[in-house]
């Protein structure tokens, strides 16, 4: 079969839309010719047509046989007979059976039969009867006989006049010519009554799929064949049920009416079969026959026969090969019968096709049993139903005959469905015959010829799969006509297929022709509307009656470069879609399983698609169009995609490719909605701050600036979201790009309010406003957060947006520290009245830990000037914040009262300093002067046991105050404040001595002499042995210090170094603490080998000591010079008991918080030696060098 399809297209409506207006014709492509494979199929009809001597013949044939036909012979008079002698029934040969009224006997033509077969019996009387009495000499009575038979054919002229003069204008004979013929035809039928012979050549060839008999599973056939009164057989083959002869026997007949006899039995040699062969002359077994009337036969015949029933009982099966050859007396040369019909049915065909303008006439099939077999109307059918009965021509024979002349024009109106249902009924009878007999050998005898009408039906198929690839073109849904021409076009097809599938034994491939026709049809549809899309889209703007966009008059529109060709190709897309789904589809889905909608969307999608990626590459490259135009494409085309493309895909097909075609002009316009939002932003902050940053209404608190940033931000999220991404990288793309926007948007937004907030921070109403308009951001964005799909988000995502969180809470925290600042000088005078009242209580004795904790007069009137400021402060700033920037603020203000306290009232003069930087180097040396200054202060500041007191009943009170109940800050932050922890501490402090905050000192001082670079200030030998008296527990250090190494020192004039030894640690109020070596003069590495013992206490160990070394250049009648500090601590060499090192010198020592506490204490005890020592001994700095 051949599988070239002609996809070419000639003047069709390419888009109808369902309302039933359609686009104009386009001329796809001229001059295809889809025909071509049914010509070459019909071919042998078109020689028939044209042989002028068969065609007379045929034409006499016609007239003999439709002159006197056998629907109307003449019936027999039959009365019961009684036989005298054995006799046979004439139709089933069977023996009439009985001692009287055996059967039937016609008392005109003596014809007997059995009761049963009178109906079945087709023997003309009159014909019979002549035959018999010019056998018998009776010429009178033939004579009688042969004048009512030409009677009978007068009176058929006279009644069917206008169907042979249809037959004279058939076959193009003039009227005188036709008389002469009518005349000569009437001889012919009445000679052939009495003078017709015949020579006969049967060839029995071979059997197929006979009855087995035998026990043995087989039988042993053979043939009888019998003319007339003449019978012959075949030899036996034994043992085999297909068996083969090739055994020709040659007959001579003289009665038209006699039948040809082939009956194939089962050879039996047993007793059973000689009682048979007595009882009923019959002494085998009956495997079959078959009847074929000699009138018939003609030329040579090649032929399977089925082997037919003889009575109900039978049991039968199988066919017969048999090749007969037949010459008529003057009728040597002639076509067979076969041939003879098949002319006379093109010719009748064609006829009526020609004289109603080469339009098919269909006759009335409904209500007619097998109204399949109706080829025509009336006459015509009248005409080919009798020549077929009077020479013997199969149903399945005309059948398929009438299927290859509709095949010529299968192209007519109504012809489909014609040959859809004749197609069906061929492979039906095949298919039953398959299922009973041995069909396949049936139909490879085919008496049509197999080879031809497969011919026929490949070209044919071809024809159909060329016609169903245009199927828009030639069956536009525009009438109810054209589509039921398309599911008559279907259903041939799918005859077809079924018919190779159930008689070919051929693979099922209806579904996938009729796919693959679809898909070349989707196929030309898009390359037409691909190269003519701008005069398609102006014939649909016509037809819909709408107006021509704005930007048509372009003269880049119509250019695959230009977006706007993409938009309107994307919308003739959306027709044909639409079209295929509401007229098409429902017609392939009803007769066939194609799902001609998915079809039509994979296909053109696909190539739209394709063609689309080539587009946007060129574009990504170069492109002048603005990305807002892109997104409208995007949209159009996700339209699209969701409308009718996804609900054609399967579970699992994964993203479309067109989000990642779009994904750089996306973020190109995210790009660019990035600086419109911050345009947009600006302009509302300014409009926001003209307007005195007013609260959008009564009941918020924030202004309308940071409300139009997130509706601007919102409604670029919408249009993201609207895109519905499936792809998820390209989606996570997306929103990683649009939260940098957020973060550049709202980072910008939160510069303008803190480069503002200073200007407004004393107006507490606008200043609680800007600070809303950060917390009212924080939260809108965490709703986005939430709306983006909050922890499902991508982990950059997250990260990005929890930056901004981040970033905001940072600058919130900074405007409430901020904004907390402005009431520093009022909490500074607060904490200042609030010491001098403290100060003013007389006494130093302690209070029950119990008591401490509840408010007392005292307490009362010494906070009393700190919440007075307080409750001013926070009474206009709780009705102007949100609830979280209170809190901030609250925790601005606690840290601020907190640390104003210690710096004013608990360690003043010192921490103020600290406060300002806390990890400058410089800044450290500020607070060790300010220790050495703090000694010269009036002691007046130092605090009691009962100020401490007091001073904590009233740190709760505070605590209370902004815990408000619970409305305030959380009182776990409250006790867990570092600044709380500092501020106790140091209380807590305040009531120990000076050997327990000395031995605190040295236990949680660990690296007070930090060395680098700059601050090495030159090196000290020494060596240090511990030794602890058994007995006592006393300790013993000494200390040698052995040489000074590369001391950095500027000298103006005299440089005397020495060492200065400075044992620290608690319980040395009676021992001597301090030893000092010989100066050496003039040198940076002096070499003392001096050696110093200190006794200390056994009231405590080792560990808790320290040996500080200070370098210094002795200053006559001055006080000396410092060069450098170096501490040794005992902890480190107790395990070794002795030490030889070389420490580092460096500018100045570094305490943590605990030390710098310590120190601060201490230096307010100005009437203890001890302490003031102590802090003299730490706060030493390098000294500033001469110039």
């Amino acid at each position: 079969m051949s599988n070239n399809i002609e996809t070419e297209f000639s003047n069709s409506h390419i888009l109808t839309r369902s309302g039933g207006r359609r686009l104009r014709n386009r001329n796809w492509n001229k001059g295809s010719n889809k025909r071509a494979g049914v010509n070459s199929a019909i071919a042998e009809s078109r020689a028939l047509l044209n042989d002028e001597d068969l065609k007379l013949h045929v034409y006499k044939k016609t007239l003999q046989a439709y002159l006197y036909p056998i629907t109307n012979t003449t019936p027999h008079k039959f009365i019961v007979w009684t036989a005298k002698k054995p006799a046979h029934c004439y139709e089933c040969e069977g023996l009439l059976w009985g001692l009287a009224r055996q059967g039937l006997r016609c008392i005109d033509c003596g014809v007997k039969c059995h009761e049963r077969c009178q109906d079945l019996l087709n023997a003309d009387c009159l014909q019979k009867a002549a035959v018999k009495s010019s056998q018998h000499g009776s010429s009178d009575k033939t004579q009688n006989i042969i004048e009512a038979i030409r009677s009978r054919m007068e009176e058929r002229e006279k009644e069917k006049g206008t169907t042979f003069n249809m037959i004279r204008d058939l076959f193009n004979i003039p009227a005188e010519r036709h008389v002469k013929h009518m005349k000569a035809s009437k001889q012919s039928v009445l000679d052939g009554t009495c003078k017709w012979s015949a020579k006969l050549s049967v060839t029995i060839v071979e059997a197929k799929g006979l009855q087995a008999k035998d026990k043995t599973g087989a039988s042993d056939p053979y043939v009888t064949v019998e003319v007339g009164k003449t019978k012959k057989r075949t030899k036996t083959i034994f043992n085999t049920l297909d068996p083969v002869w090739n055994a020709t026997y040659d007959f001579e007949c003289h009665d038209s009416s006699d039948r040809l006899k082939i009956q194939v039995w089962d050879e039996d040699d047993d007793i059973k079969a000689v009682v048979k062969q007595k009882l009923l002359r019959e002494s085998d077994d009956f495997l079959g026959h078959t009847l074929i009337v000699i009138h018939t036969l003609s030329g040579d015949m090649d032929a399977w026969y089925n082997l037919e029933k003889r009575t109900d009982r039978s049991a039968v099966s199988g066919t017969i090969h048999v090749k007969i050859n037949v010459e008529i007396k003057g009728e040597e040369k002639c076509a067979p019968y076969r041939r003879q019909y098949t002319c006379l049915h093109e010719n009748i065909f064609h006829h009526i096709m020609k004289s109603n303008d080469n339009k098919l006439q269909l006759p009335d099939q409904r209500g007619v049993e097998e109204g399949w077999k109706l080829y025509f109307k009336e006459d015509a059918q009248d005409v080919i139903s009798e020549f077929a009965l009077r020479y013997g021509i199969e149903p399945m024979y005309q059948a398929m005959t009438h299927f290859s002349c509709l095949s010529s024009a299968y192209q007519s109106v109504g012809a489909r469905a014609v040959m859809a249902h004749l197609l069906a009924n061929i492979t039906k009878y095949f298919h039953v015959l398959k299922q009973e007999k041995n069909q396949k050998n049936q139909f490879e005898a085919s008496n049509f010829g197999k080879e031809k009408f497969l011919k026929l039906l490949d070209n044919l198929l071809n024809s159909l799969r060329i016609d169903m690839s245009m199927y828009r073109k030639n069956f536009p849904s525009t009438g109810l006509e054209n589509l039921a021409e398309l599911k008559a076009c279907i259903n041939l097809i799918n005859a077809i297929i079924e018919f190779r599938v159930k008689v070919l034994n051929m693979k099922a491939e209806s579904d996938s022709i009729i796919g693959e026709c679809c898909r070349q049809c989707m196929q030309k549809s898009y390359e037409y509307m691909f190269e003519n899309c701008n005069d398609m889209y102006a014939d649909y703007l016509e037809s819909t009656s709408e107006a021509p966009p704005e930007n048509d008059d372009k003269p880049d529109c119509g250019k695959t470069d230009s977006l706007e060709y993409w938009m309107r190709l994307s919308t003739l897309l959306t027709q044909i879609f639409d079209e295929d789904k509401t007229s098409y589809a429902p017609i392939f889905q009803q007769n066939s399983n194609v799902q001609l909608f998915d079809i039509s969307v994979q296909t053109l999608w696909s190539l739209f698609s394709e063609d689309l990626e080539k587009a946007l590459s060129l574009h990504s490259a170069h492109t002048e169009c603005q990305s807002k135009e892109f997104m409208n494409l995007q949209f159009k085309i996700k339209w699209i995609y969701n409308e009718y493309v996804s609900k054609t895909l399967t579970d699992g097909a994964g993203p479309p490719r067109f989000f990642s075609l779009f994904e750089p002009f996306t973020t190109t316009w995210l790009k660019d909605n990035e600086s419109d939002s911050i345009s947009i932003m600006q302009a509302a902050f300014v409009r926001d701050k003209k307007h005195g940053f007013k609260k959008t209404s009564e009941h918020s608190l924030f202004s309308s600036s940071i409300v139009d940033v997130f509706s601007q931000v919102n409604q670029s999220y919408g249009i993201l979201t609207k895109l519905d991404c499936s792809d998820v990288d390209v989606r996570n793309g997306y929103l990683k790009k649009f939260s940098m926007n957020i973060e550049t948007v709202l980072i910008a937004y939160s510069k303008l309010i803190q480069s503002t907030f200073p200007e407004h921070c004393k107006d507490i109403e606008i200043a609680c406003i800007l600070m809303n308009n950060i917390q009212q951001g924080r939260i809108l964005l965490e709703k986005l957060y939430q709306t983006m799909g909050g922890e499902s988000l991508s982990e950059e995502v997250c990260q990005i947006l929890t930056e901004i969180q981040n970033k905001l809470n940072s600058i919130l925290d900074r405007l409430a520290e901020e904004f907390a600042s402005t009431n520093k000088e009022k909490l500074h005078e607060a904490c200042s009245s609030l010491g001098q009242l403290l100060r003013a209580i007389k006494g130093s004795g302690m209070v029950a830990p119990t008591a401490s904790t509840k408010p007392t007069r005292e307490s009362d009137a010494v906070i009393k000037p700190l919440m007075d400021v307080l409750d001013t402060c926070l009474c206009v700033f709780g009705k102007s914040s949100e609830k979280t920037v209170l809190k901030r603020v609250l925790k601005e203000l606690w840290k601020l009262v907190i640390t104003t306290m210690e710096v004013v009232v608990v360690l003043p003069g010192i921490a103020k300093d600290e406060e300002e930087c806390q990890s400058d180097p410089e800044q450290d040396n500020k607070f060790l002067s300010a220790l050495k200054d703090a000694g010269r202060e009036d002691a007046s500041k130092s605090l009691t046991p009962k100020h401490c007191t007091v001073l904590e009943t009233a740190l709760y009170q505070i605590k209370d105050y902004f815990h408000a109940s619970g409305n305030g800050l959380k009182r776990g932050y409250l006790d867990k404040s570092s600044e709380l922890k500092k501020l106790s501490y140091a209380l807590s402090l305040y009531t120990q001595t000076t050997d327990a905050l000395i031995k605190l000192f040295v236990q949680s001082q660990k690296e007070q002499d930090s060395v680098d670079e700059s601050s090495l200030m030159g090196e000290v030998n020494v060596q240090v042995d511990l030794f602890t008296h058994p007995g006592t527990g006393e300790h013993k250090v000494t200390v040698k210090v052995i040489a000074g190494e590369g001391l950095k020192w500027k000298v103006s004039s005299m440089f005397r170094p020495f060492i200065e030894v400075n044992m620290i640690g608690p319980y040395l109020g009676d021992k001597r603490r301090q030893f000092a070596t010989k100066c050496r003069s003039n040198t940076a590495s002096p070499k003392y080998n001096e050696t110093f013992t200190f006794q200390l206490s056994n009231e405590a160990t080792l560990d808790i000591y320290e040996v500080q070394l200070i370098a210094k250049d002795y200053c006559f009648a001055r006080e000396d010079k410092i060069i450098g500090i170096a501490i040794l601590q005992l902890r480190e060499i107790v395990k070794q008991g002795s030490c030889a090192c070389w420490c580092p010198l460096v500018n100045s020592m570094h305490f943590n918080q605990t030390g710098k506490t310590v120190l601060r204490i201490l230096s307010q005890r100005l009437g203890d030696n001890i302490a003031r020592e102590f802090v003299h001994i730490k706060a030493s700095i390098r000294s500033a060098e001469p110039v």
